[in-house]
């Protein structure tokens, strides 16, 4: 009994301890949450506000405004593109921006500048007069119509019953209206468009900036106008950049977007412009806006300062260009004038100069003549494209290619003889050379332009040794794949890399027949641009080496000062391909297209052998047939030559083509063009030495 009275004191007494300890944990869980509770209260106290800004936010959105474009000289440092700064108004709309919204921007903006209203349509005014008239509007639907339709459908009726006398009722203040509003409508949210960069004055200008504040998402800015400092002189190769309305265009649109371009931001639409845009445009301004989750921007903050693009140092000579265009310009005037019935067909001449080493474009010359019509008189127009898209027989000029491919090929020898006589194989009419020049060797096939010497190079890469008059020939067809493969090292029929978007290659012939190939080989069969025949010249001229013709010789920072900055990248010459030929075929070349210039029986020896240096080249005539509703109208030439000089250490290759020349009637308009570019090059060359010294 005793003991089981202990044990039943000692249970009440360690059950009278437990209240205690609960207290305290109660306490100390009291405590926490007074302290929680405090904590909270000062951070709704203290930073409520910033701490909801941060709960209200949902997007980030980066802005990139352009800055001014990169500028270019020519390789002397003459400025050739500048930009001239211009006022700009701009509309940057807010998120989910409503046309009412868009309305009430319009019509106070309308107060302070002019606008145009000549590209408003019909549609614009329809939506514009809906919004300052919608009870009218919308009243003219039945509550039975209104409920069968749906929105779009209902907006859609309004529209077709908005009357002519409607929008007849529309002032011009009204127009003006429309106009600015659909410039705002057309904005990107939280992208700065252009409501109008052209014609503001400095009047509009400042009237906005000072109003501001009652036009939300309007600002002024400075936008850039390219000026092209020498007028049309190379303009063509400098080409365009896109206005604001077109922005992006084509198939580039994912390729600038990937680099933080704007839908519609310029860029560059043609040649240079185009193909060195990344460089030209710049570093962008980097704007981000956050915004709440009721589209309203809270900050904005600068992300990258904006810098100009950089610039581009040409390989150009302006002077030398604008010259040569000149020169191209007043010798085809000459035989026009001297010819007029004969060159009825005759439209351009093209001109192309560079440096064989280094591949740098001196001049890139298309001048056409465009005749009268009852609209205007006859013109010329600086063409100059077309030495890169036209593609045209070349003639003679490409023997040298076809001698280098007889030797590689091992159908001839530098002993080889052949008896140029007019020949003629089954199924084809005679060839011969333009008169009979008896046994020729390669160096003489070469002086005198010899065609008979290329037939048989032609017939012998084709299989079949032996030549019987009016027989078949034993031909592979292969010839053809293998022919044009030595063309191709020269850059004939391929690409020629330059630092341009797009060119030619010239179109290349199903072939086949031995007479087809005979014609290639003379160059009667496939055609190639200007540029094509001076990268070939050039190769030949430069020890078999083909390289890239460049238009851009360096890359500049931009400088403040108006003089050239520093160089940022300084672009190297670019070897293609060496000719898979020896190198003592390629002299014996070389020393062929010096007898044409120099050797007694050279085609063009009487215009270049008394020259103060020592030039080679070839020259060439093709048939150009014009046809007419399938029948030929009328028989012309090209007139080609290509040329190098000086001889021993050339600094200057060139081609040129006269296409649709009339018969006998071209007065060597080609040796003509070329001696006269070769004499100014040297001259200027003189010019710039002297003033150096």
């Amino acid at each position: 009994m005793v003991l089981g009275g202990e044990r039943l004191k000692g249970k009440a007494k360690e059950k009278s301890h437990l209240p205690l300890r609960l207290n305290i944990l109660f306490f100390v869980i009291f405590i926490l949450f007074s302290l929680l509770v405090i904590q909270l209260g000062v951070v709704q106290i203290l930073t409520g506000e910033e701490a909801q800004e941060v709960l209200n936010e949902t997007e980030d959105t980066v802005t990139n405004i352009p800055v001014p474009r990169g500028k270019m000289y020519d390789r002397y440092g003459n400025l050739v593109v500048d930009n001239i700064p211009r006022y700009a108004i701009t509309y940057t709309p807010p998120k989910n921006v409503q046309p009412d919204q868009n309305l009430e921007v319009a019509q106070v903006l309308a107060q302070y500048i002019e606008k145009s209203d000549e590209d408003i349509t019909e549609r614009d005014m329809k939506d514009y007069w809906i919004l300052t008239n919608q009870e009218e509007a919308f009243g003219r639907l039945t509550d039975k119509e209104k409920a069968a339709l749906d929105d779009d459908e209902e907006y859609k009726e309004v529209l077709d019953r908005i009357t002519d006398v409607d929008l007849n009722n529309l002032t011009d203040a009204d127009k003006e209206i429309v106009a600015i509003k659909r410039e705002l409508d057309q904005a990107i949210e939280l992208t700065p468009h252009m409501v109008k960069n052209e014609g503001v004055t400095k009047e509009e200008y400042a009237t906005v900036a000072e109003h501001l504040s009652e036009m939300q998402g309007i600002n002024v800015t400075t936008d850039w106008e390219r000026d092209l400092v020498k007028g049309d002189t190379f303009a063509n190769f400098i080409g365009g950049i896109t206005d604001h309305e077109e922005g992006i265009l084509g198939e580039k649109v994912d390729f600038y977007l990937t680099r933080n371009y704007n839908r519609n931001e310029r860029v560059g639409r043609s040649f240079l412009e185009e193909q060195y845009e990344t460089i030209l445009s710049g570093q962008k301004e980097r704007i981000r806006h956050v915004t709440d989750n009721q589209n309203n921007v809270i900050r904005t903050e600068l992300l990258q300062e904006g810098k100009q693009g950089k610039d581009l140092v040409l390989t150009i000579d302006m002077e030398l260009q604008k010259k040569v265009d000149q020169i191209a310009q007043e010798e085809l005037e000459k035989i026009i004038r001297k010819y007029p019935g004969r060159n009825q067909y005759l439209e351009d001449a093209l001109v192309v100069m560079m440096k064989p080493k280094t591949g740098e474009v001196l001049a890139l010359t298309g001048v056409r003549y465009h005749r009268a019509t009852e609209e205007k008189p006859a013109y010329f127009a600086d063409e100059s494209y077309r030495t890169i898209y036209d593609a045209h027989l070349p003639g003679s000029t490409i023997k040298g290619a076809t001698v280098l491919a007889g030797f590689q090929s091992g159908v001839i020898t530098k002993n080889t003889v052949f008896n140029d006589r007019p020949i003629k194989i089954a199924q084809t009419d005679w060839k011969s050379s333009y008169s009979t020049l008896g046994p020729v060797n390669y160096l003489s096939a070469l002086e005198k332009s010899s065609n008979v010497f290329m037939f048989f190079v032609a017939m012998r890469m084709g299989g079949d040794y032996t030549y019987v008059e009016d027989a078949s020939l034993d031909f592979n067809p292969d010839a053809f794949r293998q022919m044009r493969n030595y063309f191709k090292q020269f850059g004939l029929g391929v690409k020629t890399g330059i630092d341009l978007p797009y060119e030619a290659t010239g179109l290349e012939g199903e072939g086949g027949s031995p007479g087809l190939l005979m014609d290639y080989a003379i160059g009667q069969y496939e055609p190639f641009t200007a540029l094509q025949l001076a990268q070939y010249v050039s190769t030949i001229a430069n020890d078999g080496y083909r390289i890239k013709p460049r238009l851009v010789k360096e890359i500049r920072y931009p400088s403040e000062d108006g003089e050239l900055g520093p160089v940022y990248k300084a672009l190297k010459p670019e070897i293609i391909n060496h000719l898979e030929m020896d190198d003592e075929y390629i002299n014996a070349v070389q020393n062929g297209f010096y007898r044409v210039f120099n050797g007694s029986d050279g085609t063009a020896s009487g215009t270049f052998n008394s020259l103060d240096y020592v030039a080679a080249g070839k020259t060439g005539t093709a048939q150009h047939m014009i046809y007419k509703e399938g029948r030929i109208e009328a028989e012309t030439e090209n007139l080609t030559l290509v040329g190098y000089a000086p001889y021993d250490d050339p600094e200057v290759a060139f081609s040129v083509i006269v296409p649709k020349v009339g018969l006998k009637s071209g007065d060597t308009i080609n040796y003509k063009i070329g001696k006269r570019i070769l004499n100014t090059y040297f001259e200027m060359e003189e010019e710039n030495e002297e003033e150096e010294s």
